[in-house]
């Protein structure tokens, strides 16, 4: 049976955290050996706000490395770069053109983003959903992993596909792109900071305090965790409201404990938090430590990298030209392939 393609990616901004990793990465590396999996470094979503390109250069190549530090394996996943298959920019411009504008306009992070930004705020972070689906829809994506924060961007994309180019552009309803389906892990899938356990831990939070980044240093770890918020109560527990810091670290301790929710909570139902935080340090320390050492040696030989981002545009570049070719054709753009007379 066909396996279902699955793809995902993440932004090279900043260093990617425990929520990259166990809200989305772990899961990556299961999908990888009972489906088509395509993960990319979506690079070119990262300039759609200020940037510095020397920063942003390295931040690509260290989040590729993470990806295989992290499990992905080239020889079972298509690894690649966004900016390097030129038609994620070209399908982009094409959807652009038959996407209504107020769909972009009620966007709830443009909103959040450009409040921020103000008169600085570009085209581009307006129209980095129309991108997102144009990477989704290249390669005909079964399934697309997405936190909640992510559905609304799915949900368009699959508008874009079905109700704009397919209904209205498709010869007797043939399928032009595939309608892809979201795929939401319910354990990890929101792993809160450190900071405020009702907001999810970000790249974008200027407190680096309240994310645990995957290359922090065993000693950064211990001092983040001991400073993380808490309450006066002892003993830690998943099933109150009112205690969003104590359902969040007893959740990382589990996951990372490799023990079940109902486990964590019977070891550390009773316990303080000063008992409690060094010990959660530690798990989080030695779950870190092989990512961190696999992370450097790929960094340390950028040969093996660059072979594995070259082997991967080289898989995914035709997949996205199909698509591409058969989007053009749809909206009646000329064939690239004319033959010379």
């Amino acid at each position: 049976m066909e396996r279902k393609r699955v793809l995902s990616g993440v932004q090279p901004t900043g260093v990617l955290h425990l929520g990259n990793w166990l809200g989305a990465i772990r899961n990556w590396v299961e999908l990888q050996h009972q489906h088509d999996t395509f993960f990319c470094v979506v690079d070119l979503h990262a300039i759609t706000v200020p940037h510095d390109p020397a920063l942003l250069a390295h931040q690509t190549r260290q989040t590729a490395a993470l990806y295989l530090a992290c499990g992905i394996d080239p020889q079972l996943a298509t690894v690649f770069v966004q900016s390097h298959v030129p038609a994620h920019s070209e399908l982009c411009w094409l959807l652009n053109c038959i996407t209504p504008l107020n769909w972009l306009e009620r966007m709830i992070q443009f909103k959040e983003k450009a409040n921020k930004q103000g008169s600085q705020t570009s085209v581009g972070l307006l129209d980095y959903p129309v991108l997102m689906a144009a990477d989704i829809l290249l390669y005909n994506a079964d399934l697309v992993p997405v936190g909640e924060d992510q559905k609304q961007h799915l949900e368009l994309a699959r508008n874009i596909a079905q109700q704009r180019l397919n209904t209205r552009f498709a010869p007797h309803r043939e399928t032009i792109l595939n309608v892809p389906e979201p795929l939401i892990f319910p354990e990890g899938a929101r792993v809160m900071s450190l900071t405020d356990g009702r907001n999810k831990m970000s790249k974008s939070d200027p407190n680096d305090n309240s994310r645990i980044n995957l290359l922090d240093a065993p000693e950064v770890v211990r001092k983040k965790i001991k400073r993380a918020k808490t309450d006066a109560a002892t003993g830690l527990t998943f099933d109150d409201p009112e205690r969003p810091e104590a359902s969040n670290l007893l959740a990382l301790y589990a996951l990372l404990s490799g023990g079940s929710r109902a486990a964590a909570a019977e070891e550390c139902g009773q316990m303080g938090w000063g008992q409690f935080k060094g010990m959660l340090s530690e798990v989080v320390v030695d779950a870190l430590r092989p990512i961190q050492q696999r992370h450097g040696e790929l960094m340390g030989d950028p040969a093996v990298l660059d072979r594995v981002l070259s082997q991967g545009r080289q898989r995914a570049e035709p997949v996205a030209k199909a698509s591409l070719e058969r989007v053009r054709t749809a909206l009646g753009l000329v064939p690239r392939n004319l033959e010379l007379s």
